[in-house]
């Protein structure tokens, strides 16, 4: 590296985003008691993760990423995270059985709880008070006591993180995740649309698979992948107190790994150059991501990968583009070009949410299922015009049967929004929507793969 690093070296650069503690006390005795609890994740298994990233990097793989918005204490429940869990794997099928690659999975799960917000405080009828900064800083209600940050908060998200995780790799390794179960991954309230029973006809055909496969001597018993899976979690690396607690020298490298997750991304927000955020993530071995929305400029962006990735290593990078419908393919190329030509191995990946954020009539904010479709479209049609390969999907996604994106196969309207809008933070897709998603997806892929088989 440059320049040394030190887990808190982060605290001598600019620290945009992060939570004024009124007790500084309390702050420092929350994060020496995290600073001794047990690693979340360990350092094996992000680099599993690189690795498994640097085949995206090469395009023999795909980038699965879909999850919460904002995790939260009020609906921690394990039906909750089975049910996310679930839709994942639906999606990972489909995107699997059309494209013949192999799916990264990785959640927005286990530790995405911190969110950026556009101003520091909000007003509402007259009273003006701290933002909501999601629950591991403060409490969404709206009165003083609720908003003031307490450090108190990160213990309880370790805790939940780490339960979360322990289902999630009991679901993944135990038996839930086999591939005979796949008919089984449908929730009951998605009966009604088309692509569940274009999913029911997908499964079928595996399950045909499976059985030739089981008659020529390959069961579960024989080859364990079909069994099991391999799922990695990840969040944005926003509240750094939390991180930097959390951050450990690994035995046998000696290399620093942030041990809350296994993926960590930095916001568009936080990535300016002197960012105290950069400057954390540049120094530990996980995998990283980078938001680039429209006004990242190419230069910017080089000097980003040559500070977060001096020895490009392949799968350490992931890119993750967050324009809107009718800005990516004006955007994009730029970035593409730029990346292409200085030898940058990276992964790009398409966040379709966060560029596409309106407010309904009704007050709601809502994304239109129609436009992240395009920027999806959009994003495909950018790669396959530059000869990259189209590598990710970044979600915000539930296997709950909520109403806060307008569209979609079982039509969520403006007036339906209310029926259940459950988010803490951002609209997310519902389990339909996320299948649909799915679909598209595969199609694309699908198209892709058939262009290199000609090129070839």
């Amino acid at each position: 590296m440059a320049m040394s690093w030190a887990p808190d070296s982060w605290t001598k650069a600019e620290a945009r985003q992060l939570p004024d503690y009124p007790d500084t006390g309390a702050l420092a005795a929350a994060t020496h008691r995290l600073a001794t609890f047990p690693p979340l994740v360990f350092a094996g298994e992000a680099r599993n993760l690189t690795a498994d990233l640097a085949k995206v990097a090469e395009g023999k793989a795909f980038l699965l990423q879909g999850g919460d918005c904002a995790e939260s204490f009020a609906e921690f429940h394990a039906n909750n995270i089975r049910d996310t869990f679930r839709v994942i794997l639906q999606m990972a099928v489909v995107l699997t059985f059309a494209s013949k690659l192999p799916v990264v999975k990785v959640g927005r799960m286990a530790g995405q709880f911190a969110k950026p917000r556009s101003t520091p405080t909000e007003v509402v009828d007259g009273v003006e008070l701290p933002s909501y900064r999601g629950d591991n800083v403060n409490d969404i209600a709206f009165t003083p006591e609720s908003r003031l940050p307490d450090p108190e908060r990160m213990v309880r998200a370790y805790a939940q993180s780490a339960a979360t995780l322990n289902l999630l790799r009991a679901f993944a390794q135990g038996g839930y995740a086999n591939l005979h179960q796949v008919h089984r991954w449908t929730h009951d309230f998605m009966g009604r649309s088309p692509w569940a029973k274009k999913y029911a006809e997908t499964a079928d055909r595996i399950g045909e698979a499976l059985d030739f496969m089981e008659a020529c001597g390959i069961s579960p018993d024989t080859v364990p992948q079909l069994s099991q899976t391999t799922f990695y979690t990840s969040h944005e690396a926003l509240l750094l107190p939390f991180e930097q607690a959390l951050t450990r020298q690994d035995s046998l490298t000696g290399d620093w790994y942030d041990t809350s997750a296994h993926f960590l991304w930095i916001g568009d927000r936080t990535r300016f150059e002197g960012s105290a955020h950069v400057e954390f993530l540049r120094g530990i071995g996980n995998p990283i991501g980078v938001k680039c929305g429209p006004s990242l400029d190419p230069d910017a962006l080089l000097r980003m990968l040559d500070t977060l990735n001096p020895g490009r290593v392949p799968g350490r990078m992931t890119l993750i583009t967050r324009y809107g419908y009718d800005k990516i393919e004006a955007h994009l190329p730029r970035l593409v070009r730029a990346v292409t030509r200085e030898g940058h191995s990276v992964v790009w990946s398409c966040d379709p949410m966060h560029g596409n954020t309106v407010k309904a009539a009704s007050g709601y904010k809502t994304r239109p299922f129609d436009r992240i479709l395009a920027e999806v479209r959009g994003f495909f049609a950018v790669h396959r015009a530059e000869g990259t390969h189209a590598g990710g999907i970044h979600a915000e996604m539930t296997g709950q049967n909520v109403t806060e994106c307008t569209g979609g196969a079982i039509d969520v309207t403006e007036q339906s929004l209310a029926d259940r809008y459950h988010t803490h933070c951002d609209p997310r897709l519902n389990a339909g929507q996320s299948l649909e998603l799915a679909f598209l997806l595969a199609e694309m892929l699908n198209a892709e793969m058939a262009e290199r088989r000609k090129a070839a």
